[in-house]
């Protein structure tokens, strides 16, 4: 049996459409819907935590808007593994790369720069977790996957 994504199934290769967002039906789709509820509560392999800010965002704004938001996370990641990773922290790194806003990783990075400035790796690292669990507890977001 192939346990193919349902979302596919249904989105590209039944309705020929790019995905739910473009979907009349996504806001009274039992499949969906019980996707999203299970997702404030659970990650899987990636972090769902904004599934459903993305979605609106992607509705509201369109992919290519969405594609660019999500190039400026991708330099802040690139960022926080350059300066900031003693080689433990990739995974923490990514999922708050995901979940904060642009400008808290904006904001993290800045002070994590003041604040280390003759810090080794390890302390740089340290620092920058302190900063994004302030942020995460401050906001109630998760910066570990939940299972």
């Amino acid at each position: 049996m192939d346990a193919g994504c349902p979302f596919i199934t249904c989105a590209i290769k039944k309705k020929g459409l790019e995905f739910c967002w473009e979907c009349s039906e996504s806001s009274d789709c039992v499949k969906w819907h019980n996707h999203r509820k299970f997702s404030r509560e659970h990650d899987t392999f990636v972090c769902y935590q904004k599934l459903e800010d993305n979605i609106a965002y992607i509705q509201e704004h369109g992919v290519d808007e969405f594609q660019k938001i999500q190039q400026i996370r991708e330099q802040l990641l690139n960022e926080m593994l350059g300066s900031f990773n003693e080689g433990r922290s990739k995974r923490y790194y990514c999922i708050a790369s995901t979940v904060l806003e642009i400008a808290q990783l904006e904001a993290a990075l800045i002070q994590a720069k003041k604040e280390s400035k003759c810090a080794d790796i390890k302390e740089r690292s340290k620092i920058l977790h302190r900063i994004l669990d302030e942020i995460a507890k401050k906001h109630h977001y998760f910066l570990k996957l939940r299972k």
